[in-house]
């Protein structure tokens, strides 16, 4: 599989009987080559997985760290470890370009993503070999990160799609460990925060300060647990009335700055029962505002056009344009509110907290909550939400007194 050779001597052999020379001592009379005392003497050369022939040098006197190279890299062909010292003499940014053109991202994600590596990523590592990369490098990185005063939640994104990249680079056998797992490698960490709800109360004042036109949106976060997006996305024609149901089949999100139907957040389409109370509200806009028949392209600006008719739509008859609605519809009514808002607090998300909180405060199940809101796993929902969950004690009180009729009810029984 491989073998040493050294490069300044080599075997003498008699020219008449091109037989090797031997000593007294019957052992092979050695003689110096023209490159005797030019480069390194040792080369260990070795056939890989590829059956490519490759080679490694190594300069006079360090014939054993020869020997220890062609071991070990004999071991790592039977154990199938091998990887070509070449592979990863590529800079990080031309694979992590080529990364992101393999994907199967949603238009609108492979742009957020592009938009993070190109800010944030690429000017740190992207001319660095992969094989070049250490933990040290990872680290000085995130501290650089850390110095722009970017939020946790965002530098952790940023973090997670270069350990992704080089994820991919040790799974291409490009290297052999991947920098960003290191031990000394801190991933950033989030401050754990738990959910606030709104109140009954502040929900009530929003939806009383919202523009009339866009005030159904209110009902549609609070009432459906609906994305803002989804809510721009919803159709009459989504609507069950009969069996009192909403499909969410599709939400209105920006591509390249420009809004376009795709479906709702990781493909997930669900169904979520409709509380008569928001069947009104939402019939008595569409009566005001009738919906209002769009079309979009599909999932991206090169996709094919897809009509709708839409409940939610703006003055210039098109769909409601998120950042428009964010800075003058939503930051109004919530200044007429009197809310103060926090950052990624405040958001038009805030209405779906409240639908979960107002479910677990009902009793429904985590199950059930994850699937009206759209959630792939309920673990996910469980973790947000575990804290809003009603006590084990709360639920006992509750269904005790439900059978009698509440703590009047045993007072009199104890009394008799």
């Amino acid at each position: 599989m491989g073998h040493i050779q050294d490069r300044w001597f080599r075997d003498k052999v008699d020219p008449e009987t091109r037989r090797p020379v031997l000593n007294a001592q019957g052992r092979t009379v050695r003689e110096r080559t023209e490159l005797y005392g030019r480069g390194d003497r040792y080369r260990v050369r070795y056939v890989d997985h590829s059956g490519r022939e490759r080679s490694k040098s190594f300069p006079d006197k360090q014939k054993m760290r020869a020997e220890a190279f062609l071991g070990e890299v004999q071991t790592e062909l039977r154990r199938g470890t091998y990887v070509d010292p070449d592979a990863g003499k590529v800079a990080f940014e031309v694979y992590g370009r080529r990364w992101l053109a393999s994907q199967g991202f949603e238009e609108s994600t492979r742009e957020a993503v592009a938009q993070r590596l190109r800010l944030h990523v690429f000017p740190h590592l992207g001319h660095r070999n992969l094989d070049s990369l250490r933990p040290s490098d990872i680290r000085e990185w995130l501290k650089a990160l850390l110095d722009k005063k970017l939020g946790d939640s965002y530098r952790q994104v940023i973090f997670v799609h270069a350990q992704t990249i080089l994820n991919a680079a040790v799974d291409d056998e490009r290297i052999r460990k991947n920098p960003c797992n290191a031990s000394s490698v801190q991933k950033p960490q989030i401050a754990a925060r738990k959910v606030v709800p709104w109140t009954a109360e502040r929900v009530h004042a929003v939806r009383e300060a919202m523009n009339e036109r866009f005030r159904v949106t209110v009902a549609l976060g609070a009432g459906l647990g609906l994305r803002q997006g989804e809510a721009f996305g919803l159709s009459p024609d989504d609507v069950d009335w009969e069996q009192g149901v909403v499909h969410v089949r599709r939400q209105v999100k920006l591509v390249g700055e420009r809004p376009c139907f795709g479906l709702p957040k990781r493909g997930k389409t669900r169904e979520v029962p409709l509380p008569e109370s928001v069947g009104r509200e939402l019939r008595a806009h569409m009566e005001v505002y009738p919906p209002l028949e769009v079309t979009l392209p599909w999932q991206s600006q090169g996709g094919e056009p897809v009509t709708a008719r839409v409940v939610v739509w703006s003055r210039e008859r098109t769909v409601a344009w998120r950042p428009v609605y964010n800075q003058n519809a939503w930051a109004t009514a919530l200044r007429r509110a009197g809310v103060r808002p926090l950052p990624r607090v405040d958001g038009f998300h805030a209405l779906r907290h409240f639908y979960a909180s107002t479910l677990l405060d009902a009793g429904e199940s985590i199950t059930a909550l994850a699937s009206y809101l759209g959630h792939a796993d309920p673990g996910f929902t469980l973790k947000v939400y575990t804290h809003l969950m009603p006590s084990s004690k709360q639920r006992t009180q509750r269904a005790v007194d439900a059978v009698f009729g509440g703590p009047e009810l045993l007072h009199g029984l104890r009394t008799a």
